[in-house]
């Protein structure tokens, strides 16, 4: 199938958490068009319920393709990943990615077989995540630790606004307080948000830990799945689309900026 080198690649997340997978995507591909969709009506999804993320990211995401006609689509949520991929997929007759824990490095990573995965609510409870671990890290201890205000931090940092230090502490502290905890290494950043704040979770860790997130390997797929595609000859300026707009997304306009997204406009 051709594809027109306008067509775009259409980011999706609740919030601001899918820069993290834009970032290494248009360091792949500067001039790839995009699409950044946030859900911002419906932020956060780590504490909303399965069925709840279930019915309404394949509806959204079924609007953005139908309005946009992106030639792939990311799913840049740990969260709705975990939840909602294989629905999306079975909707969309466009490639589909998803954004999974990345256990699998955190297995090669760690040496002394102890890893956690800091994540939302949502995403550390799901049987996905107990795949991945079964299959990537047999032989290792693996704790989880969701954390809602770690989510809303990022979101914090990316408006401008003063941040609380003892909101990185306290999700670090989930991991590291429980049993070996004392002897984990590496931690898997398992929502897209939390590569924002790793700066601050690094300076909250009583030593050092390695973390670890999937951007780097969604934009290998992204290349991988669009081999051979034509693309504009020179950047252009992005588009982020909201499904509420109002005073707080107004805030992140600076920060949007700064990954290309120069325009602002509603579902």
């Amino acid at each position: 199938m051709t594809v027109a080198p306008q067509a775009p690649l259409l980011f999706f997340d609740s919030g601001v958490g899918g820069l993290s997978i834009l970032g290494p995507a248009r360091a792949a591909l500067p001039t790839a068009p995009i699409i950044y969709a946030a859900d911002s009506a419906g932020f956060p999804y780590g504490t909303k319920s399965e069925a709840e993320i279930a019915a309404r990211v394949p509806a959204l995401l079924g609007r953005l393709v139908e309005r946009y006609r992106p030639r792939l689509a990311v799913i840049a949520c740990n969260t709705a990943s975990t939840i909602a991929l294989s629905a999306v997929r079975a909707a969309l007759d466009i490639p589909v990615v998803g954004t999974v824990p990345a256990i699998k490095p955190a297995a090669l990573l760690s040496k002394s077989r102890i890893f956690g995965v800091l994540g939302t609510d949502a995403t550390v409870r799901q049987p996905y995540v107990d795949r991945l671990a079964a299959e990537h890290g047999a032989d290792c201890t693996v704790l989880r630790h969701g954390s809602a205000a770690l989510v809303e931090l990022a979101e914090a940092k990316l408006r401008g606004e003063r941040l609380d230090p003892a909101i990185a502490r306290d999700a670090l502290s989930g991991l590291l307080d429980q049993p070996e905890g004392d002897r984990m290494d590496v931690v898997v950043l398992a929502c897209t948000h939390f590569p924002l704040v790793e700066a601050e979770l690094a300076a909250a860790a009583p030593r050092r830990l390695t973390f670890v997130h999937g951007g780097e390997g969604i934009a290998r797929r992204i290349l991988y799945l669009t081999q051979g595609q034509s693309w504009p000859l020179t950047p252009r300026p992005g588009k982020a689309v909201v499904t509420r707009l109002d005073s707080e997304v107004a805030r992140l306009a600076p920060a949007l900026a700064d990954y290309g997204l120069e325009q602002i406009e509603a579902l």
